[in-house]
């Protein structure tokens, strides 16, 4: 299980620190069945922020996203992973920062395509990378590269009781 080695309570107004689990929880039980947009930011090869929306789901403790080869963002991991991820849960928005490496491995594609079958979009496994009769226009043409967040910080700010704001850190 991801865990935080580090929390800090950024709240001004004397709410206690959030436990992680609170996004955690809900990240697990809404993806990828809630209507759900994360953002993804990635860095250009001149150090400008791209973001684009993507159709994310939390498998088996780690947040994964696609993309198509030739989109602006695999083309920016390609060569630095690092990025950020945001997202609005039920009662607290999230941030979540780290390195985004492409998944091979046919196992965790399984998975990770059965989960997003769950949701309604029909994934399938095609070599190295998820195929489906269709996706986001900003996914790019099929085949999709399947990419796992690392996770190194996250920030919650909780709207709904209990509220606050808290950063978590993890191990490199």
């Amino acid at each position: 299980m991801t865990k935080p080695h580090a929390t800090e309570n950024l709240d001004r107004y004397g709410s206690a620190e959030l436990p992680w689990s609170r996004p955690r929880d809900i990240l697990a039980e809404d993806t990828p069945t809630a209507d759900l947009t994360f953002f993804v930011t990635t860095v250009r090869p001149d150090g400008r922020p791209h973001s684009a929306g993507v159709g994310a789901v939390w498998v088996d403790d780690a947040l994964y996203f696609k993309g198509g080869p030739g989109t602006r963002r695999s083309r920016n991991l390609a060569v630095n992973p690092a990025c950020a991820v945001s997202v609005r849960l039920r009662g607290i928005d999230l941030t979540m920062e780290g390195e985004a490496h492409r998944v091979t491995d046919l196992a965790t594609l399984e998975r990770v395509a059965a989960v997003y079958r769950t949701g309604g979009w029909p994934a399938s496994v095609e070599g190295d990378a998820l195929t489906a009769p269709f996706s986001a226009p900003s996914a790019g043409p099929p085949p999709w590269h399947l990419y796992r967040l690392t996770l190194r910080r996250a920030i919650g700010v909780a709207g709904a009781e209990p509220h606050g704001a808290t950063r978590w850190d993890f191990a490199p």
